[in-house]
């Protein structure tokens, strides 16, 4: 009797007698065998009952968002992001029409004493180079919607508050020139965003973004001060290690 296909027999239970395995009853004893004889394919074998294929579990989703389509994700607004650019834009427009401004609400230099001390917070919104806003306002708003996908908007805000307010700040500090712009911030932004892809390329894998162009970017704003009088070279050094302290916390967090 082979092992690969059918039995040649059956035994009865009722008689012990070896009989066919395609007939019902026994043909010695009458003993009932089985309901019905089994079918045969052409090859004279008997055929097996398909198996049914288990179905794959369907997705389950939860409940949709306003502006949302089943299966695909859609992307948070930047707009911590946007309104800091905003800002920014509508400042550098005004105060072209009103230069004066500049030292009566902005200017932090030799002025941060006393009751100015408030221009911290607002010199990096104000340009008076328009090349110098169209470089940073570029880096803030790439970087900065970059980092706001991935980590939400007060991740943003707060680089900004460290990088840009807080370098605008050293800056007066220890170096008492004017200074103006979100140099710093946009290279806390920058840094922040660019820490993840740093830990790839040290440990060998394979990165995402483009860290040439990144590198770029970090260079140019880090030059500005040798064109611009009003960005701080001490303030973008500030922002820049701002971004890396913040962003190595942020991308060990990111992957647990």
């Amino acid at each position: 009797m082979s092992s690969g296909g059918p039995d040649l027999f059956v035994i009865c239970k009722s008689c012990g007698s070896e009989v066919s395995p395609y007939i019902t009853e026994c043909p010695y004893c009458g003993n009932r065998l089985r309901k019905r004889a089994p079918r045969l394919d052409r090859g004279g074998k008997p055929r097996e009952k398909p198996r049914k294929a288990r179905k794959p579990p369907t997705p389950s989703l939860g409940p949709l968002k306003r502006g949302e389509i089943p299966g695909i994700r859609v992307d948070a607004h930047p707009y911590a992001t946007a309104t800091v650019v905003a800002v920014s834009l509508l400042l550098l427009v005004y105060l072209r029409a009103d230069p004066a401004r500049y030292l009566d609400w902005f200017g932090v230099g030799s002025t941060f004493a006393g009751d100015e001390w408030w221009h911290v917070f607002t010199a990096p919104f104000a340009y008076m180079s328009s090349g110098y806003a169209f470089v940073t306002l570029f880096a803030i708003a790439i970087f900065g919607w970059l980092l706001e996908r991935r980590h939400g908007p007060f991740v943003v805000l707060g680089l900004f508050l460290l990088g840009g307010v807080g370098g605008i700040a050293l800056a007066s500090l220890t170096d008492p020139v004017w200074a103006l712009g979100g140099n710093g911030a946009a290279l806390a932004l920058l840094a922040a965003w660019a820490v993840p892809d740093l830990l790839d390329e040290r440990a060998g894998r394979e990165i995402d973004g483009d860290l040439l162009g990144v590198g770029f970017f970090a260079v140019l704003l880090l030059a500005m001060p040798l064109a611009v009088h009003d960005a701080n070279a001490i303030a973008g050094a500030t922002g820049l290690i701002v971004g890396l302290l913040v962003g190595l916390p942020l991308a060990r967090a990111a992957r647990r």
